[in-house]
């Protein structure tokens, strides 16, 4: 059994990123869309120009802090589960994540945004578990596996839900 990662959250998180479970680099590194192909750290940095720059493990806790001060933060459905690789398709006896705490860590969060689809299969176990009211949006995955969809087209959807909630 894998466990995934801690949520990076604060007091100020108005949208939180649900993905589903950390790849096999992201756990090795124990940082989120740590693989260098994943474009997820590319669009925010696209989104906000005076970010930091790159994907390099030491200046994971600087990325962390600066999408925190942007009113961002990050999370995986699963905290668990049995996988080989890294593909969502792989996925075994998977656990969730225990959403209810989110009201008490995130008294501010207005919506979630899940980073493809095997996330958003769970929208609605989520949405009984958090505050009512939430707002729910499903993004295309920043995952190299989603070649069907452009890093511009992916940014310019990902650039819509953080327009929407006044992230831009």
């Amino acid at each position: 059994m894998l466990t995934g990662l801690a949520p990076v959250v604060s007091s100020r998180t108005r949208l939180l990123i649900l993905g589903s479970f950390p790849g096999a680099a992201s756990l090795a590194a124990q940082q989120y869309y740590g693989h260098p192909q994943n474009h997820f750290w590319k669009i925010l940095q696209a989104i906000w120009p005076d970010g930091p720059v790159g994907a390099r493990d030491d200046s994971y806790q600087k990325r962390s802090k600066w999408l925190l001060a942007k009113g961002l933060g990050v999370w995986d459905v699963y905290a668990a589960c049995e996988r080989e690789g890294s593909l969502d398709s792989r996925i075994r006896r998977p656990e969730l994540n225990d959403f209810s705490a989110l009201a008490g860590l995130c008294p501010t969060l207005e919506a979630i945004a899940h980073n493809g689809a095997e996330s958003f299969r769970h929208a609605r176990a989520v949405a009984g578990l958090v505050s009512p009211g939430i707002a729910f949006h499903r993004l295309p995955s920043t995952s190299p596996a989603n070649a069907s969809w452009s890093f511009d087209r992916k940014l310019a959807a990902w650039r819509e839900v953080f327009e929407k909630h006044r992230l831009v």
